[in-house]
């Protein structure tokens, strides 16, 4: 079964038939190659496969990026899908008990031997379960050969020594029952309703991982081992293990630790479940009271079982499907991007279903409450307006460029992917024999091919994906009094009446082929600085614009950007705030230099330059990201966001419109409730608060005072401080800051920004607010106030926050069983004043609010009066020096901290004193902060469920 995200064009598994009897000759810049559709498709030659005697498959590559580092699988093929009627859940509960004691781990051990070295739980180490599968993901430094061994050891253990007490799986009820009630909710309920349709007559329906309340609290000790026997066997398994180190050791590390490993002496067979095929059109229309979101789904199932692409023609055929799929959701952007869009989102695509054998042709839309009908009627007649047209030459060229474009991007970064990038592929090549070529053959296979395709390929497919059985419409969205709900009829209706319907073709219009209609006016260097130790060079222009920069190998292909000015909507009125706050996130809907939006996009096929524009509180900025070869694009689109930034009130009304869906039932939800009262009980004397927006809101945002405001804050270029970091040519670099930067306007206003008296409420307050039916507690507890700002302090604060993360986890999951998950998080800020904030949260039962709250102080009140222990210490500073480390050699990484650095004033020098910063950190020091922190009174925000 194909799976792939819409929009992601670095094509990972591209497919086309055509004659088998056929040959294609194509050209390379090196060679001719001749590509025989027959033949198969190449393993990558830098990935090792082999399969162990037992039957266990094992994928091995050494990759560099990060450094000291090896990113272990443990793939079980077993999953929900599996379960007996007396296992319902315990896929996924066997998976926590992986971590809850094994044969060389008890109870508590293997975690806490991971934190203490640098491995955090949740954020590295993982796990899931599906219908078909259950991952388990370990993270392990690799210069060290005793964490190495040990790293092999815990997935051998998960894979066969699980110890399963009863008392551990007693223990571990109340966890996944936090876990259960977690995802309970609206879209639970609607689910459990429209899944018998969507996925009829098959066990998926009936095999939701997460199992049943009544059998996660009731199932037999038996009936889990017996799931662990059945399914944990080295036959249905793969290890995968990509890293930093030698081949032979990692392969050497599998056969020594799962060679042994014996299969049951009568396996049971590992069954496929199909998705039988029916002759009905499936109408789901499900509401619920809590329902935040108003969405619609659209399924026409393959009747035939998919099959794994294996052939050069089955690669080439999912090139052909995936042109098809951008060309048509290019075409619901457009819509979405013009008047009176239908949708907040839409997006079309084939590809795979809950079901590994069976595919589909899909679509999906958000829409506003009474939008369904129109949303889905858009996507119905855009799905027939293809199928009596078909595509046209400008789309189906541009879908190719962006194509081309993207896999250039993979192809130029081959050697700097992140091993953690790399697993996925070797994953689904294991349960779903996904091919895994090369991105050498990739990339030549795509140059070779795809200029081969022709548009009728293209547009022959629609005939195959629509059909008139095998059909299944989901509308789910909120139940209100004054809403009424669409009928199955009219869906059925509607269908008959697009069928009926002649279309006229798309429109394709002409657009033009350069950005810049008049080049600036070229400005200078004045000025420019190096710093030798940062690796940083820095422009001052003749505007008075500054421009720092670093370049790095860290990527090939890419570009980061950043920029701000001081200033933002501190420097509004309170009345023009409040007109302007729900509209500036429109002001780049109308595009730029008379181009809209959806010229915009078709101009900038076969380009990766993205800019953003950003009018925050106290500052105003830019963003973005680009390549090499697109650099110039992206310095103009920041020269045009600038100067010709377009003005279009029907474009605002479109972003109106959009976020009026978005936002009309948002307040439904018991959580974004629970935000929003909690927010306005802390921050709510602010004269400038305006919590959660409504419709209402929207349909009072003042676009054009937006729009004058910012031609006021995007007048003076000369107090922005500009920031690139990544693969760049400097001589080329400095040439586009003088002509895109030194020539914009600039009045040396050299603004700052105001600071407002109103500071959040502090001090001891306790609010309940109750929302929603299901039986859903959360808490939040926060410590917060003015202080004197010391980068010290900061960093131990925030540690502090972490070791109690630490704690929490041990205590309210670990020993009450009372959360699945629970965590804190400090910061200490000197902007816009000094003050520090210290959050913990956590979701529970009503019944356990009083009693987790009253735990989780004693772990409060233990930090005050000891202090952490030096083992706790240690586990967070581990952590954080090997975060450190891989985040050293990210562009991402760079740009923040010399962004920051500047706009907090503070001396980028530290950026590499982290690690002295981490190892100088003390018990005393987070006692310290514990004492000073986290004794002067909290705020404790409750929501429960209505009585």
């Amino acid at each position: 079964m194909k799976k792939f995200s819409i929009g992601t064009l670095v094509i990972m598994c591209l497919t086309f038939v055509f004659p088998l009897n056929a040959q294609v000759v194509a050209t390379t810049p090196d060679s001719k190659v001749t590509y025989n559709p027959s033949d198969l498709i190449p393993t990558d030659p830098n990935v090792k496969t082999g399969t162990l005697s037992n039957g266990l498959t094992y994928y091995i590559q050494n990759n560099p990026k990060p450094e000291n580092k090896v990113e272990l699988r443990l793939v079980i093929n077993a999953g929900s899908i599996l379960e007996d009627e007396d296992q319902l859940g315990l896929a996924h509960f066997m998976e926590h008990m992986c971590f809850n004691g094994t044969k060389n781990f008890k109870k508590n051990e293997l975690v806490d031997y991971l934190q203490s070295i640098g491995v955090k739980f949740g954020a590295h180490l993982n796990a899931y379960t599906s219908f078909d599968e259950t991952v388990y993901i370990l993270p392990i430094p690799s210069d060290d050969p005793e964490k190495l061994e040990k790293g092999f050891q815990i997935i051998e253990d998960w894979a066969h020594n699980a110890l399963l007490t009863d008392e551990e799986i007693d223990n571990e009820r109340g966890v996944v029952l936090e876990e259960y009630r977690l995802g309970k909710g609206a879209d639970e309920r609607m689910m459990q309703e429209y899944l018998p349709k969507m996925m009829h007559g098959s066990m998926y329906a009936e095999r939701l991982p997460i199992g049943t309340k009544e059998n996660l609290e009731t199932f037999k000790y038996e009936s889990l081992k017996r799931f662990y026997k059945d399914w944990y066997r080295p036959d249905l398994m793969a290890v995968i293990a990509v890293g930093d180190i030698d081949v032979s050791v990692l392969e050497e590390k599998i056969k020594s630790h799962f060679g042994h490993i014996k299969n049951p002496k009568n396996p049971k067979p590992r069954p496929s479940f199909d998705l039988p095929n029916h002759k009905e059109t499936f109408v789901a229309i499900e509401s619920d009271k809590e329902a935040p979101f108003s969405n619609v789904q659209l399924m026409f199932k393959d009747k035939v079982n998919s099959k794994p692409d294996v052939t050069y023609a089955d690669y080439r055929k999912s090139m052909v499907e995936n042109l098809f799929s951008q060309m048509i959701n290019n075409r619901l952007d457009e819509i979405r991007n013009g008047d009176n869009p239908p949708f907040v989102y839409g997006f079309t695509y084939y590809g795979g279903t809950y079901a590994r054998t069976k595919n589909a042709f899909q679509s999906s839309a958000m829409t506003s409450p009474t939008g369904q009908l129109d949303a889905l009627k858009t996507l119905l007649v855009e799905n027939q307006r293809v199928l009596q047209h078909g595509f046209f030459e400008g789309e189906f060229n541009r879908a190719k460029k962006d194509i081309i474009a993207n896999m250039e991007r993979a192809f130029k970064d081959r050697d700097k992917m992140e091993s953690n990038r790399i697993v996925g592929r070797y994953v689904s090549n294991f349960l779903e024999q996904n091919p895994i070529p090369s991105m050498d053959w990739r990339f030549d296979f795509m140059n070779a091919q795809l200029p081969t395709i022709t548009l009728d390929e293209v547009n022959a497919l629609i005939k195959s994906y629509i059909k008139e059985d095998n059909r299944v419409i989901i509308l789910t969205g909120p139940e209100k009094d004054d809403l009424e709900q669409v009928k199955e009829a009219e869906v059925l209706e509607l269908l008959d009446s697009v069928n009926a319907m002649d279309l006229k073709p798309y429109e394709d219009k002409a657009v033009a082929s350069s950005l810049m209609t008049k080049m600036p006016s070229k400005g200078s260097i004045a000025d420019y600085k190096t710093d030798e130790t940062l690796g940083t060079t820095t422009l001052l222009l003749s505007n008075g614009a500054t421009v720092t920069y670093k370049k790095t190998d860290f990527k090939n292909d890419e570009i980061l950007f950043d920029a701000f000015s001081y200033g933002g909507t501190s420097l509004y009125t309170d009345e023009d705030y409040k007109a302007t706050s729900n509209a500036n996130g429109g002001l780049t809907e109308a595009g730029v230099n008379g181009f809209d939006k959806i010229e915009l996009g078709k101009m900038m096929s076969g380009k990766i330059a993205n800019v953003r524009l950003s009018i925050g509180t106290y500052s105003e900025g830019l963003s973005g990201n680009t390549t090499p070869k697109d650099l110039e694009t992206l310095f103009q689109l920041t020269h045009l966001h600038f100067t010709a930034l377009n003005k279009d009130e029907n474009a605002f009304k479109s972003f109106a419109d959009k976020q009026k869906a978005f936002l009309g039932n948002l307040l439904s939800s018991p959580q974004f409730y629970f935000q929003d009262q909690l927010s306005e009980f802390i921050y709510g004397k602010n004269p400038r608060y305006t919590g959660f927006p409504t419709a209402e809101d929207m349909d009072n945002a003042d676009y054009n005072l937006a729009y004058e405001k910012y031609k006021e804050r995007f007048a003076d270029a000369g107090d922005f401080h500009f920031y690139f970091v990544g693969n760049i040519d400097e001589t080329k670099f400095v040439e586009l800051c003088e002509t895109y930067l030194a020539s914009l306007p600039s009045t040396k206003s050299n603004e700052s920004y105001n600071v407002s008296d109103f500071r959040p409420l502090t001090g001891s307050h306790k609010k309940i607010i109750e929302k929603g039916e299901d039986p859903k507690s959360s808490v939040r507890i926060t410590y917060h106030g003015p202080t004197d700002y010391s980068e010290k302090e900061a960093h131990a604060l925030k540690s502090l926050a972490e070791v109690l993360s630490i704690k929490l986890i041990e205590k309210l999951r670990e020993e009450e069983g009372g959360v699945y998950g629970a965590g804190a998080n400090a910061s200490i800020s000197n902007m816009p004043y000094d003050w520090f904030r210290f959050n913990i949260s956590f979701p529970c039962g009503p019944e356990n609010v009083d009693k987790l709250i009253t735990a989780t102080m004693k772990e409060v009140d233990l930090l005050v009066k000891e202090g952490p222990t030096e083992k706790d210490l240690e586990k967070v500073k581990k952590a954080q020096i090997l975060d450190y480390k891989e985040d050293l050699k990210t562009n991402r990484f760079w740009l923040g901290q010399l962004k920051n650095a500047d706009y907090l004033k503070k001396d980028a020098h530290n950026i590499l004193k982290f690690e002295d910063a981490v190892n100088s950190l003390t018990v005393a020091d987070l006692h310290d902060a514990a004492k000073k922190y986290l004794t002067q009174g909290y705020i404790t925000g409750i929501h429960n469920p209505e009585k």
